[in-house]
């Protein structure tokens, strides 16, 4: 960012009220060194942790730079989590500030009681005064808008990120300043095509890993402008902006893309200007694909990573498409689809995705947890717990997370497929697939589906669906239940939660 032309605009922010906000390069780059000395002044140094938990605010982009100038270790987090999520990043981490904005500040003041964090740890509001706070502004006031960044290397950690913890106590990834770099090469270059020239809207909020890959290192690393809108999600609206910001680029969730594939009058929206379109987070259904390139004639490209690394496999950019395929590997050699013994499989044969211990932009190690990345290792593969097959020219496709398979009468059935062709039918908005227990075959497929305004859940519309996913699928593949819901479980990321809806089948089948 250092490179970058000061008048270039960096940012552009926009509220549901309308309210804007911009910022350059060179005040970005002035903003972030005042709050660097500021930091410093209150006595933070290289290494220390600092959790950071403020919605989508240009100020953000601030205090994130700052920090990895000083050296400052970041723990991103998502203001939509609670006291008891907080506390036990704060007591893990051992964390020495808090920067937080004011909304969350009381859950957060719960949150460091419940972990017992000591009186010096510096309590930052990223916003208005509150009491007991000190105020960004007042840290940064009067400071100067120069300075020396701290001596890193690159295999100093430079971000700690706390997994969704489904299964228990989330996990602390260590991500080093080496690891942004090759981020860099690989995502926003190759994968993301983000041009000096472009305006991007990368929708991921800070907080979450994904923020860091495409809004905040990406745009910022290759000298874009970068569109942030501050509001909820709706479809009609994220179309609009589209067409009104003349957006270039654009990086979002597959639920997004879902519902706006879904929206009625599609070719009311001119989105000439998009250049780029790339989804992860989850397989993305083909049907999504195809109604954007109909209406739109841009094809979006799919993407697969993991908190513990960047992008491993993705259709990159002048890279032939397999309209269904994940895409080919990053980096040839360092992903494959590996047995039980760890060995690289052949064409066709489904198998976990493993990626090479060399891939530059794996993680560094769990934090306080050195045995637990060896762990997840076969041979020289670190085990994603996601399932794929690749093709003769080397394409992925995915099956589905290891608890996700489901095994009915002998056959194995990734449900991906399966919601595949239920989001094909005009009636279906969202669904999920999961295994259901079943005496006669062990499990069957159920389909929980919502639907599109205008349609009942009748059991005429449940035949008519299981008909229609025959005619699409393998016959053995269609759901042989339907449960008609108003909304899926998911993460607060976004991510359908089929571990919730397995569970639930579980518990009322066993």
């Amino acid at each position: 960012m250092e490179g970058h032309a000061s008048g270039k605009m960096a940012l552009t922010w926009l509220d549901e009220s309308g309210v804007n906000e911009h910022l350059t390069y060179g005040e970005l780059r002035a903003q972030a060194n005042r709050l660097g000395h500021g930091l410093r002044g209150l006595g933070l140094e290289k290494g220390d942790r600092v959790l950071v938990m403020v919605p989508r605010r240009v100020v953000s982009y601030v205090i994130y730079l700052a920090c990895l100038k000083l050296g400052l270790v970041i723990i991103p987090t998502s203001e939509m989590l609670r006291a008891k999520d907080l506390s036990y990043r704060l007591r893990h981490s051992e964390a020495r500030a808090v920067i937080v904005w004011p909304e969350q500040a009381a859950e957060m003041e719960k949150g460091i009681r419940e972990a017992e964090m000591p009186a010096g740890t510096v309590r930052i509001s990223a916003g208005d005064e509150i009491p007991g706070w000190t105020a960004l502004a007042s840290v940064m006031q009067d400071q100067p808008e120069v300075m020396e960044a701290a001596p890193t290397r690159r295999e100093d950690m430079a971000i700690l990120t706390y997994t969704s913890g489904t299964t228990g106590n989330p996990k602390g990834v260590v991500h080093t300043h080496g690891w942004g770099y090759a981020h860099l090469r690989i995502t926003a270059s190759s994968w993301l095509d983000i041009q000096p020239e472009d305006t991007v809207w990368a929708t991921a909020a800070p907080g979450w890993q994904k923020w860091i890959w495409s809004p905040f290192l990406s745009v910022l690393g290759m000298g874009a402008t970068g569109f942030v809108y501050n509001g909820k999600f709706n479809a009609e609206r994220y179309l609009e902006l589209l067409q009104q910001y003349r957006i270039r680029a654009l990086c979002c969730t597959p639920t997004e893309y879902r519902l706006m594939a879904k929206t009625d009058g599609l070719e009311r929206y001119d989105l000439s200007g998009l250049r780029s379109a790339v989804s992860a987070g989850e397989p993305l259904n083909r049907e999504v694909v195809d109604v954007f390139r109909r209406y739109f004639d841009i094809t979006i490209r799919d993407g697969y990573g993991q908190t513990e690394s960047t992008l491993l496999i993705g259709t990159l950019k002048d890279t032939p498409m397999r309209i269904g395929s994940m895409g080919l590997a990053t980096a040839a050699g360092m992903v494959e689809v590996i047995d039980e013994a760890g060995q690289p499989l052949p064409a066709g044969e489904i198998g976990d995705i493993g990626v090479h211990r060399d891939m530059p932009a794996l993680f560094d190690s769990y934090y306080k947890d050195p045995e637990r990345k060896p762990g997840c290792m076969r041979g020289d593969y670190f085990v994603t717990g996601d399932r794929a097959k690749r093709d003769e020219e080397g394409y992925f496709w995915f099956e589905g997370r290891n608890d996700d398979i489901i095994i009915s009468s002998g056959y194995t059935i990734g449900p991906f497929e399966v919601e595949d062709a239920l989001m094909k039918h005009p009636a279906v908005k969202e669904c999920a697939v999961v295994a259901s227990p079943d005496e006669i075959r062990g499990h069957v497929v159920k389909a929980f589906i919502v639907l599109k305004d205008g349609f009942g859940g009748t059991e005429e519309l449940a035949v008519e669906l299981q008909r229609h996913v025959k005619s699409l699928t393998a016959p053995y593949k269609y759901p042989r239940k339907i449960e008609f819901i108003a909304e899926l479980p998911k993460t607060i990321s976004g991510k359908v939660r089929r571990v919730e809806l397995r569970e639930l089948e579980t518990a009322l089948r066993g």
